[in-house]
């Protein structure tokens, strides 16, 4: 299968995530930094939730963590899920409830991919500049280490330039030259 790669404005978002062991606390980690408006987390365990709750979460985010099972009714009204339950059969619950409301649905790993209808790659951060990698499923741990390479080799100063170029953008599309010239500049 081919995943078409984007990236994805979550503010204001009303977003679902089951499980809040180890995977849901790391996908609810990098979903709570895109802000957005609503995050229903749901795990049995009260543990588990009072880890979740601890997670740092921008001004404006509202999270609602229940201690129970998820129902195909808490997909209504959502942006966005992630299935990430030890149980394969609970995540594909999960993706077939989103996939009947068209949910888009993330579920954490299984052999036949649980239903889910987007990965979550490995991404690398340098200021502005976010890489994104992925295997299509195939290996998590080689997208990983390519990750942890570009993180080493993107400090050397990218960031530095993307300010500058985001100074400089706005500047030269005001020239007015047409986006074949302006390709040229800034290449």
């Amino acid at each position: 299968m081919k995943y078409y790669p984007m990236f994805m404005d979550l503010s204001g978002a009303r977003c679902l995530v089951v499980g809040a062991g180890r995977v849901g606390r790391r996908k609810l980690s990098t979903l709570l930094e895109c802000g957005p408006a609503l995050v229903l987390v749901l795990d049995p365990k009260a543990e588990a939730l009072r880890l979740a709750r601890g997670l740092p979460r921008p001004e404006g985010c509202a999270m609602i963590c229940e201690a129970r099972a998820f129902a195909p009714s808490d997909a209504d009204g959502m942006n966005l899920a992630f299935a990430a339950t030890p149980s394969a059969q609970v995540n594909s619950e999960v993706a077939r409830a989103c996939r009947e409301r068209g949910v888009p649905c993330n579920t954490a790993a299984s052999l036949d991919g649980g239903g889910g209808s987007f990965l979550v790659p490995s991404h690398v951060e340098a200021g502005p500049l976010v890489l994104a990698l992925s295997t299509g499923g195939a290996s998590p741990a080689l997208a990983r280490a390519l990750r942890e390479d570009l993180e080493s080799w993107l400090d050397r100063g990218y960031p530095l330039l993307i300010r500058l170029l985001e100074a400089l953008r706005p500047r030269v599309l005001a020239l007015g030259m047409g986006s074949d010239a302006d390709a040229r500049v800034f290449r």
